[in-house]
């Protein structure tokens, strides 16, 4: 059973977005006319979109190939994924660079937020999958065993191995590895030397403004405000949609502190991360978490 994070975010370019497919990646809808093209798609299991100038078609399938190439380290719908591989064994020899760096930067997240952020949940989310299957609600003693294997500190990452403590221990990288992907996406269309891009996998990323000048429009949710981006990322985490999607370490539960949170930050692997913090982390440490984790700003609305 697939449990998602988050709603995908909305984006609008504006007239003259004429829609691509490519590769197998699902239908488009399309505008007449104008200089940029909208592709839609899958990546990391969600809806993904791309508005891309004209001049940028001939990159597509290196960019499709780059998704491709990043699901086969972060995915844990991929059976032979290295993540995938690292839960089921409880260690991976010679990880990709990408997974140690991934790793890394949830670390410091975690280190800052004092384990609100925790990519070990996994063990809470399979518990939650299997009884939502089953339409029943863990036990207690079923949560308390779960949460005994949930702990960021006993993952342990170097360059040559990734280790996990205890047996039973297991990473999801929902909350950071979507970002990820958006950002090298974006980074291979910036050393292309394309400005005037939206790419959104999950999370949205804007390399400059739209071609004519004016803000990309990002809706973070049906009734919220659009947004005005010109340049760096948006992150959401409504942690009550979809029946709870984000699990609270401490407590095994699902929920959070906010109804929505909304993270801007120069990068989306930073914007994701944040926003599924904030949502953990208490009031009173909200800005300061913000802050230090890079947020450039943050719209937070209550239960």
């Amino acid at each position: 059973m697939s449990l998602s994070r988050r709603r995908f975010i909305s984006i609008a370019a504006g007239a003259g977005a004429a829609a691509l497919a490519l590769g197998g990646a699902g239908p488009a809808r399309a505008r007449a006319g104008g200089g940029l093209r909208r592709w839609t798609g899958t990546a990391m299991g969600a809806r993904a979109e791309m508005i891309l100038p004209a001049a940028a078609m001939d990159l597509l399938p290196r960019l499709r190939a780059e998704i491709d190439r990043l699901e086969d380290v972060f995915s844990l719908y991929r059976p032979d994924s290295a993540l995938s591989r690292l839960n089921r064994d409880g260690d991976l020899d010679a990880p990709p660079l990408e997974l140690v760096d991934v790793l890394g930067r949830a670390r410091a997240v975690s280190t800052l937020t004092d384990g609100a952020f925790d990519v070990t949940v996994q063990p809470l989310w399979a518990l939650r999958a299997r009884h939502l299957q089953a339409g029943t609600e863990p036990t207690p003693p079923e949560v308390a065993a779960a949460r005994a294997l949930v702990d960021w500190r006993g993952l342990r990452v170097d360059p040559a191995r990734i280790t996990l403590a205890r047996r039973g221990m297991a990473v999801t990288l929902n909350g950071i590895a979507q970002g990820y992907v958006t950002d090298r996406v974006a980074d291979v269309l910036r050393g292309a030397g394309l400005e005037g891009v939206l790419v959104s996998l999950g999370e949205t990323r804007a390399l400059g403004p739209h071609p004519d000048g004016r803000p990309w429009t990002v809706a973070p949710g049906a009734d919220a405000e659009p947004l005005p981006l010109r340049e760096g990322a948006l992150a959401i985490t409504e942690p009550a949609a979809s029946g709870g999607h984000v699990l609270d370490p401490a407590t095994g539960r699902a929920g959070g502190r906010l109804r929505r949170v909304t993270v801007q930050a120069p990068t989306a692997t930073t914007a994701d991360a944040l926003s599924t913090a904030l949502a953990l982390v208490p009031a009173a440490r909200r800005d300061a978490v913000a802050r230090a984790g890079g947020a450039t700003a943050v719209w937070a609305l209550d239960v």
